[in-house]
């Protein structure tokens, strides 16, 4: 009996120590799990812990891989890695090759952390496999160069999914709309023609409940279901704005998927069918048009801030009625857990919100003042601690 029983404690310490943050979390959703944390803040914000400063321009989110902390940022033109140990102390940096610097300078992409390697797509669509220990490249690839794709205006904003064996990437060219690559070698295991549409800076979602799974992403102008084991296109919805721009990834549960968009878009609520191999749309809304910044399902509902329409909001998942909106802040990127909302506006402002289908409850505020440039990496939350890269800076936060 206390044999198993330390047995089943080793296991649950090396669980919780060898958990995996990625893009919006551990599974793309942006709902975190952890317990204990704060139900307000102080009034001038929680704990600083610590802060590093010297990531160069960026947008990328943090990524954290037993107990390690991975950015990017752009430094004299060119792309680094950085590493950081939980106390903010740099452990390594390394250049990984150019970067975007044609406008709102830096890395997009988050990296993507697996079986002892890092995946990272840079903004001129280099695809990175490098160790994780040493960071040395293991493979690369040109998404656009060698499957024939255009970059688009912004430059490519994609954090790679891994499937199994399988690095899932979005070049947008005719043919090899998107591949999946072997993550040990690089080596192609299927293309999908999609549409045929460019990429429109949207990191994809597998859907792996379903009995075909499948991989569910937004190009320029179609939202595109691809099945995950072959690159068959099962279905796609014409799904279209003044800018081809669909940055957030897509929302699942209950059967659902939501997908919503700034530039007068707003957003699609789509039903699967026949196991995932069809869709049917359950309702649309012009007003949820939320740009870059996310949404989140907690219970019944999903939240989010909007772009031509200047508010929060709380809608309906299943009907799309809106449950209330809230005007007079900055628009921003949304994460959550238990129940709890944490807003980062866009002009820095970090909210804590109840996620109450009756109002915008706002419990607590605080402003971010360190950092450079724009305020659009999405924080994470991880052990206890909130972080939020503000471009040339990462503060870690005590939110436990």
């Amino acid at each position: 009996m206390k044999k198993g029983l330390i047995l089943c404690l080793s296991f649950f310490v090396l669980s919780v120590s060898s958990q995996n943050i990625q893009w919006r979390g551990t599974d793309r959703t942006g709902i975190y799990n952890e317990t204990g944390l704060m139900k307000s803040w102080p009034e001038k914000g929680p704990e600083m812990l610590w802060h590093y400063d010297g990531l160069g321009e960026g947008h990328s989110s943090v990524a954290i891989d037993s107990d390690k902390i991975y950015l990017t940022g752009l430094s004299d033109g060119k792309g680094f890695i950085y590493v950081l140990n939980m106390d903010g102390k740099l452990l390594m940096k390394k250049e990984y090759g150019p970067e975007w610097t044609a406008s709102y300078n830096g890395p997009r992409g988050t990296i993507t952390v697996n079986d002892g390697k890092l995946y990272l797509i840079s903004g001129v669509g280099d695809l990175y496999c490098l160790d994780k220990n040493t960071l040395h490249v293991v493979w690369k690839k040109n998404i656009l160069k060698d499957y024939n794709a255009s970059n688009i205006k912004w430059g490519i904003n994609e954090a790679p999914l891994i499937i199994g064996d399988k690095v899932i990437a979005t070049p947008g060219g005719k043919q090899y709309n998107m591949i999946a690559l072997n993550k040990n070698t690089g080596q192609l295991i299927w293309s999908s023609p999609g549409e045929g549409d460019l990429s429109a800076y949207c990191s994809p979602l597998y859907i792996s409940d379903q009995q075909t799974p499948l991989i569910v992403t937004m190009t320029a102008n179609h939202i595109i279901g691809i099945e995950a084991a072959t690159g068959k296109k099962l279905w796609s919805h014409e799904n279209k704005n003044r800018h081809s721009v669909h940055a957030n990834t897509p929302v699942y549960g209950d059967n659902m998927i939501l997908c919503t968009s700034g530039y007068g878009r707003g957003s699609t609520m789509l039903r699967l069918t026949n196991g995932g191999k069809g869709i049917e749309e359950v309702w649309f809304s012009k007003e949820l048009d939320n740009r870059i910044g996310a949404m989140v399902k907690v219970g019944g509902y999903a939240y989010g801030s909007g772009d031509s329409n200047r508010y929060w909001f709380c809608v309906d998942w299943k009907t799309g009625d809106i449950q209330w909106k809230e005007g007079g802040m900055a628009m921003g990127n949304i994460i959550a857990n238990d129940g709890m909302l944490y807003c980062y506006t866009d002009k820095g402002d970090m909210i804590l919100a109840k996620a109450s289908p009756e109002k915008f409850d706002i419990v607590s505020r605080f402003p971010i003042t360190m950092g450079t440039e724009q305020h659009w990496a999405h924080p994470i939350i991880y052990k206890g601690v909130m972080y939020v890269r503000h471009g040339n800076t990462l503060m870690a936060y005590q939110v436990k």
